[in-house]
């Protein structure tokens, strides 16, 4: 042991290390502090800091070392040294323990005759909750002198205080008692019955709710696109026309047909007055030549239907020229659209996993994407009771809403695209939170 410390000395060094102690930043330099500082009031031979995690003990400093070898031999008889020694230290004060005065079982007994001294003074970190941070052990030749462990419990509290903030628990917040539980759950009983009103959101696309589809006439090719998409249409106007070669062609050589059955209807009845066999061919040969006859007819009238007509005034609604010429087009295929743009409606497609109990009747917000600052309000005026694949393959109803906005908006323009918010029926609010997770419960459960 060193010479006696004065108390002025004694209050200075104490002083000293609990300012180091708070200025610690870290763990590991607070252990750095608990370590290598405390040798003017304990001539200890070593100094440990362990850190304790459950039932594991893990070395966070040793005195002298700036980085222990953790494969070293000493190091490796420190870790069942420590557990074995926190089970000699029964409370929470610092404990004497003489290698003489126990029975260590017989590898520890080895390994402390070999490398620590005569005994070992134990200072356990308590946090405030009772729980144990860690342990910090002096190794000495005899215990401390009769007043130094008083004068140094202050110290030991200024350890464990600032261990346990570092360490994180003082954060986990004040507890809550089993009353104020109760009225925090009172609380949140009475929140989950608030009434509120149920929505939805869903993509949508500006449409005309006066559009009226401009399909094939005829099977053909279509030969060229007369109208540009979205260019303004009168009614009667060519919108398209499809590829008259082969119609044509085939009009050419019914025209030779119906002139040749023709000829042969002539000479037979120029025969018939000389020979009673061809007299009765001239009612085959008048059929022969009535039926080309009325297939040039067909064929003529096919050539007169090659080009489509606007069956309205409005605009062309359709991608691009070049997804048509070319094509081949069944009689009925849908072309594209004449709508009219002065009678916007909204085309929405709910996903059969968003959908909200929804009436005709039931407002709409349109927020489009080109223009999300500007939203257009409406109400739907026509629900869909199958759900089929959208062009993105979800499954969706599809809803078609009116604009009520009055006047109307100029960006309320035909193929704008946005997101509609659907607002449906007053529920609770435990309900609106619920639903969807409940859904999910009972498809995965069957419950």
């Amino acid at each position: 042991m060193t010479a006696p410390l004065s108390p002025a000395r004694l209050l200075f060094d104490l002083d000293t290390l609990r300012d180091h102690a708070m200025d610690a930043e870290t763990l590991n330099a607070l252990a750095f502090v608990m370590a290598n500082e405390l040798y003017p009031l304990l001539a200890f031979r070593q100094a440990l800091v362990f850190e304790c995690r459950g039932d594991a003990w893990t070395m966070r400093c040793v005195s002298g070392l700036a980085t222990p070898t953790e494969d070293s031999p000493y190091l490796v008889w420190l870790g069942p040294a420590m557990r074995w020694l926190s089970t000699q230290v029964a409370d929470a004060r610092p404990t004497w323990v003489a290698r003489d005065a126990v029975s260590a079982p017989p590898r520890i007994d080895e390994g402390w005759r070999e490398w620590w001294p005569a005994g070992a003074y134990a200072v356990p970190m308590q946090a405030r909750d009772g729980s144990r941070l860690g342990m910090l052990v002096f190794l000495l030749e005899a215990p401390p002198p009769a007043p130094l462990p008083d004068v140094l419990h202050g110290l030991w509290r200024t350890f464990a205080y600032c261990w346990e903030t570092l360490s994180g628990k003082r954060r986990r917040g004040r507890r809550f008692s089993r009353r104020q539980w109760s009225i925090v759950a009172a609380l949140l009983a009475v929140l989950m019955l608030v009434p509120v009103r149920q929505t939805a959101l869903a993509p949508a696309e500006i449409v005309s709710r006066e559009a009226e589809v401009v399909s094939a006439p005829i099977d053909g090719v279509v030969a060229r696109m007369l109208v540009r998409p979205n260019q303004p249409v009168t009614a009667g106007m060519p919108l398209f026309a499809l590829d008259e070669t082969t119609l044509r062609s085939r009009a050419t050589v019914l025209s030779r047909e119906v002139d040749v059955a023709d000829a042969e209807l002539a000479a037979a009845t120029q025969q018939a007055f000389d020979s009673p066999q061809s007299k009765s061919q001239l009612t085959l040969l008048q059929g022969r030549a009535q039926q080309r006859r009325a297939e040039l007819e067909e064929v003529t009238a096919q050539l007169q239907r090659t080009r489509a007509l606007a069956p309205r005034a409005g605009v062309a609604v359709y991608a691009d020229p070049n997804d048509w010429i070319g094509r081949p087009v069944t009689t009925g295929e849908r072309v594209l659209q004449v709508a009219d743009p002065s009678r916007p409606g909204v085309l929405v497609q709910l996903p059969v996993a968003d959908a909200i109990s929804l009436e005709p009747g039931a407002r709409i917000t349109l927020y489009l994407s080109a223009y999300p600052l500007s939203p257009l309000h409406g109400h739907i005026v026509e629900t869909s009771y199958e759900a089929r694949p959208s062009d993105d393959s979800v499954v969706s109803y599809r809803l078609l809403a009116s604009i009520d906005d009055i006047p109307l908006p100029a960006h309320a323009r035909l193929g704008l695209h946005g997101t509609a918010k659907l607002y449906g029926q007053r529920v609770v609010l435990g309900y609106y939170l619920l639903r969807r997770p409940l859904a999910a419960l009972r498809a995965w459960t069957g419950w």
